[in-house]
């Protein structure tokens, strides 16, 4: 299988979030800024990346009654390292997403490449996959969180596009995000459909 073509399918035609709905709880949780997004989905891929390949690499010592508990402990391992560096290195980002970063271990996204993907195929079709995987959904959070940015404050990557008093505020709450993912998807069918 062509790399591109698994990293490509990752972005669009098996986008976790906005074409498989997987992982909506950090999609709509923490996408109440673009920045959030971003940060949420490129953690989300560093995970995906390094437990795909770890798991492609040793998919065959693991037997197959305790494949699914070796691969959380896995993903554990590199959620809890993410989490430090976090932590340590941008701790604003990791107070803004608090505790949807501890969650990556039970994201229906992680688990499910590594069961779908990892265990199936090799170790740099793995790593392509967790890029491409990670990709849609760094690109799918980060369009969510700028659609709820712009309308509910009325800026983007703390830029400011037009006085705050013209922000919709339910675009920041919790409806906001069913109401842009909505729109999203709908607008992400159209134009695949079309492709």
């Amino acid at each position: 299988m062509n790399n591109l073509k698994v990293i490509l399918n990752g972005i669009i035609k098996e986008n976790p979030a906005l074409v498989l709905l997987l992982g909506m709880c950090p999609t709509l949780g923490t996408t109440t800024s673009a920045m959030n997004g971003m940060g949420m989905g490129l953690a989300t891929m560093a995970v995906l990346m390094c437990s795909n390949t770890v798991i492609s690499l040793i998919k065959r010592l693991i037997p197959d009654m305790v494949r699914i508990p070796s691969f959380i402990v896995i993903i554990a391992t590199f959620v809890t390292v993410l989490e430090m560096l976090m932590k340590a290195y941008v701790p604003s980002l990791y107070a803004s997403l608090g505790l949807f970063i501890p969650l990556i271990v039970v994201n229906c996204i992680v688990l499910g490449r590594a069961e779908s993907f990892a265990a199936k195929n090799s170790p740099l079709a793995s790593l392509c996959d967790g890029i491409g995987s990670g990709l849609g959904f760094t690109l799918a959070l980060t369009m969510l969180g700028a659609i709820r940015e712009i309308l509910g404050s009325g800026m983007v990557f703390g830029i400011r596009l037009w006085s705050e008093d013209f922000g919709v505020l339910a675009f920041v709450l919790a409806p906001g995000a069913f109401i842009a993912l909505a729109y999203l998807i709908v607008i992400v069918n159209k134009l695949t459909k079309k492709a």
